[in-house]
């Protein structure tokens, strides 16, 4: 283990912020156990850049205080967790809650209510207090009769999520009771809202808060929350404006009261991206879904890979993390020259495959999807979940960064160059970073990849395996000879027919540069994958499923989760003469046969974006980087790599 400390000069202390240096950088600390090393970083002064306050997202009202101490004691109270009639009221224990539903049932075995068959007990009495008034305070416009109670411990959390649409009506109302908490709230086009909700807090979301962006809770024990200290000189009231004093805030119990109104009708909401009642195909006759086009703004960019790259990870994780085991030698041996006590940064770190490999370095792992970095967690590495682009990190605070298998799924030429910015950014002076990124050129000195080489039909096996899942060929042992072509004369191979992407086919030679990669879920992960996205909650319990149709170009969505429709080649969609199984009947039970079918069918079919870089692309792209220069290029079992060193 290890431990990373930055000592910062004050005025009259800086002789013993410097003998503090000497002294303790290195050192052996013995706790309990365990040995901890501690690793201490001076600087001379540290910059406090003036941040400007997110609004919050349209329609979202928070009321501090909604309710008295009084209140809040009588609501807790009654909560009977030690009951477990699901006649009455419905309990159940989550992995990372626990959860009770009074007036309907959140069926997470389909992501909604069975509007048919209310329970028996309404909603507690001592709500009534509380929802008259937030009728009289304009907050509600109709009773609630759906209430969900969720209890979290220090340290759980719940997953990004949207509402299910068809399930509730517009306005969702939410009580924080006990313990504060910060819950974060997302747009598709990557903003990103964090919100602190204090005990007795009431958050109202109706609008696009409540159709379009997504919240969740990280699961952490603190939160760095506003410090609030009203005779501080940057204390700023609710009315607008930042806090600069923060604080963290330890996590304690919380428990969310979370009403809604059942509806009885399709949702008609303006926010078709987001809505089951509008997005699903409905009837054998729907056509298939058209495949997505290239990007032709930022917004286009960032929702294509939402749908793309996001969601599919998050969808796939568990199977993805699996067949990422074996880390390549390569990008092993780049690790190795680091120096003891260098820190590093894995942008785009997946399972943490490469953050073990050099234990004398303190390594630090970041990844977008959110599944992956638990299974990092759970592996003992030091990973967080962040966006490629925003990296929240220190400015040159990194000795070296990696970014293996990343870049690629940007899907336009200005935000791949924003990741490479994003990197040289991290590098202290002297700091190195490697790249790597699927290659359009799969066969390179007449050497064909093994990407090339495992060919299924050759093979007899369903593949995944991409660029970022080959085990490396003995031939990438050996030095591969550099790149010698000119950068200026890259071919116009980008262009794709009428703007759509086309599904690529496995283990064959690219024929575009822009595509869809499928990876189909095995056999043993489909169960696991169907309770994922069975337990994906609204509010603080209950959404729809964060994976959109468009996702699964193949899946027949009219037949139950996971066949394969028998779709046209002309669509560009891989074809299949599986045969659709039985409609998906959203009032059955987890015993019914909806379940069996799904287990016994084909597996589900994800599709991830990929830019494939031409030879020499990479480094026409690295060298508009200011304040850095190629060190190395190379290619590495049809992978593009280089190596860049800050200036």
């Amino acid at each position: 283990m290890s431990a990373l400390l930055f000592v910062v000069p004050v005025p009259d202390l800086t002789k013993s912020a410097r003998k503090a240096l000497v002294h303790l950088n290195g050192q052996k600390l013995h706790c309990g156990e365990n040995g901890v090393t501690l690793y201490l970083s001076y600087v001379n002064s540290v910059t406090c850049e003036e941040e400007k306050s997110a609004p919050l997202p349209e329609g979202l009202v928070l009321a501090e205080d909604f309710v008295s101490l009084e209140e809040e004691a009588l609501l807790l109270a009654a909560i009977d967790w030690s009951s477990t009639n699901d006649d009455v009221t419905a309990q159940k224990a989550l992995k990372h809650r626990r959860v009770k539903h009074y007036g309907f049932e959140f069926r997470y075995d389909n992501n909604n209510v069975d509007k048919d068959k209310p329970l028996t007990a309404g909603l507690p009495e001592e709500c009534l207090p509380v929802l008259e008034r937030c009728v009289r305070d304009g907050h509600i416009n109709i009773m609630p009769d759906q209430l969900t109670v969720n209890q979290y411990e220090s340290g759980q959390g719940i997953p990004p999520h949207v509402d299910t649409h068809s399930a509730f009506e517009d306005t969702i109302i939410s009580l924080s009771l006990g313990a504060k908490t910060v819950m974060e709230f997302r747009h598709p086009d990557g903003r990103l809202v964090p919100v602190v909700l204090p005990g007795r807090s009431l958050l109202v979301m109706k609008g696009e808060s409540r159709y379009l962006w997504t919240h969740g809770i990280t699961p952490r024990k603190f939160d760095m929350v506003p410090a609030h200290d009203p005779l501080s000189p940057s204390y700023t009231t609710s009315d607008g404006g930042t806090d600069r004093n923060l604080t963290l805030s330890k996590r304690g119990t919380r428990t969310s009261f979370t009403f809604r109104k059942i509806r009885h009708e399709p949702c008609r909401c303006a926010f078709l991206s987001a809505c089951d009642s509008k997005g699903a195909i409905s009837g054998p006759s729907s056509p298939p879904p058209s495949p997505p086009s290239l990007p032709c703004c930022r917004a286009d960019a960032t929702r294509l890979e939402a749908e793309y790259v996001h969601q599919v990870y998050d969808a796939i994780a568990s199977h993805f993390s699996s067949t990422r085991h074996s880390p390549w030698p390569r990008v092993c041996h780049f690790l190795s020259l680091l120096p003891p006590g260098s820190v590093l940064a894995d942008v785009g770190c997946g399972n943490g495959k490469y953050l073990g490999v050099n234990p004398e370095v303190i390594a630090v792992g970041c990844d977008r999807s959110f599944a992956l970095v638990q299974i990092c967690a759970e592996r003992g590495f030091q990973a967080l979940v962040s966006d490629a682009l925003c990296v929240p990190l220190r400015t040159a605070s990194c000795d070296a960064c990696i970014s293996i298998a990343v870049i690629h799924h940007f899907s336009t030429q200005e935000r791949r160059l924003a990741a490479v910015r994003e990197l040289v950014r991290l590098l202290k002076p002297g700091g190195q970073a490697l790249i790597y990124v699927w290659a359009f050129e799969q066969e390179y000195n007449k050497q064909r990849s093994k990407y090339l080489k495992e060919h299924p039909e050759n093979l007899n096996t369903i593949d995944n395996t991409s660029e970022d899942g080959q085990e490396p060929h003995a031939e990438s042992r050996r030095q591969l000879e550099e790149n010698d072509r000119p950068v200026d004369s890259l071919q116009d191979v980008s262009k794709v027919a009428d703007g759509k992407l086309s599904v690529h086919t496995n283990r064959t030679a690219f024929n575009t540069q822009d595509l869809l990669v499928p990876w189909h879920l095995k056999e043993g992960e489909k169960k696991n994958h169907k309770k994922k996205e069975s337990e994906k909650p609204p509010a603080d319990s209950c959404s729809s499923s964060s994976l959109s149709f468009k996702t699964r170009l193949d899946c027949d969505h009219t037949s139950s989760p996971g066949c394969d429709s028998n779709m046209s080649s002309g669509s560009g969609l891989d074809t299949s003469d599986s045969k659709p199984g039985p409609s998906d009947d959203t009032t059955q039970t987890s015993s019914s046969p909806q379940k069996s079918e799904f287990e016994s069918g084909p597996a589900p079919v994800f599709h991830r974006y990929y830019h494939v870089f031409q030879q020499g692309e990479l480094e026409q792209l690295c060298v508009q980087v200011a304040g850095v220069k190629v060190q190395s290029r190379y290619h590495d079992q049809g992978n593009w790599c280089v190596i860049l060193e800050k200036d």
